[in-house]
């Protein structure tokens, strides 16, 4: 495993208290810094925490008070937020576009696309003051390539893309750094949302005949969040195992 120094950086994973999120956060521990996730799941980010140093916040990413609270909140217990990472979202209903309620639409949306917003919005003036950020986005190969049967989920990341794209630019004359990956799918509890037909046509279209590890999605945001990750911003890391194509 490589080591990136992460010593005295203070870090935000929103979804932190399991899966990829988890993943990321131990990384980043285990790199040196302090973290608190923002995780809707109070028990779950009562246990992580007790099992890793972690702390915790609770709010609701799709209210933007309760971010911007939990933003002022993080960065007087921390002393700062050099690092976000945007990880909470959820899969949605597997189904037609014409077969898709228009409030599961919403909800979809509401949390992988305006929560990624919000967050953004309430940190980026923080890490403007202290002269130093990096943000990572968790997007989707889907919000490239758009999955059948999942046009919410598809259209939210796709969105998570273009926003880490204009954000980049707006911060590019500063050492802030915004960017976002793009895994395949991992085995994580958002497969329970998920058909079992459409979780075979996922696995159908990498060509490494597998699901990315959490694992490795965590190495890879170590790096982006690192100081290492001088000059990339604005840009999109694929990591779905061979199945991009651009």
């Amino acid at each position: 495993m490589n080591a990136y120094d992460l010593k005295g950086r203070k870090a935000v994973v929103t979804g932190g208290a399991q899966g990829i999120g988890r993943a990321i956060s131990e990384r980043f521990i285990e790199a040196g810094a302090q973290v608190t996730i923002w995780d809707v799941d109070r028990s779950m980010a009562e246990a992580m925490c007790a099992e890793t140093g972690a702390s915790y916040v609770t709010p609701n990413l799709t209210d933007w008070d309760a971010v911007r609270s939990a933003a002022a909140r993080t960065e007087a217990e921390m002393g700062g937020i050099d690092i976000l990472v945007n990880n909470a979202g959820i899969a949605g209903m597997n189904t037609t576009v014409a077969e898709y309620p228009v409030e599961e639409w919403r909800r979809v949306l509401d949390i992988n696309l305006n929560g990624v917003f919000h967050c953004c919005k309430a940190v980026t003036p923080i890490m403007t003051k202290a002269g130093y950020g990096r943000i990572v986005n968790i997007a989707s190969i889907a919000g490239k390539e758009g999955n059948p049967n999942a046009s919410a989920y598809s259209a939210s990341k796709a969105g998570v893309i273009a926003l880490t794209k204009s954000l980049g630019k707006e911060l590019a004359g500063q050492d802030i750094a915004v960017n976002c990956v793009t895994p395949a799918a991992a085995k994580t509890a958002i497969f329970d949302q998920m058909t079992q037909q459409h979780i075979d046509f996922m696995l159908s279209k990498i060509p490494r005949g597998r699901f990315v590890k959490v694992e490795e999605i965590a190495s890879l945001v170590c790096w982006l969040a690192s100081a290492e990750n001088s000059f990339t911003t604005g840009g999109v890391f694929d990591i779905s195992g061979g199945r991009a194509t651009y």
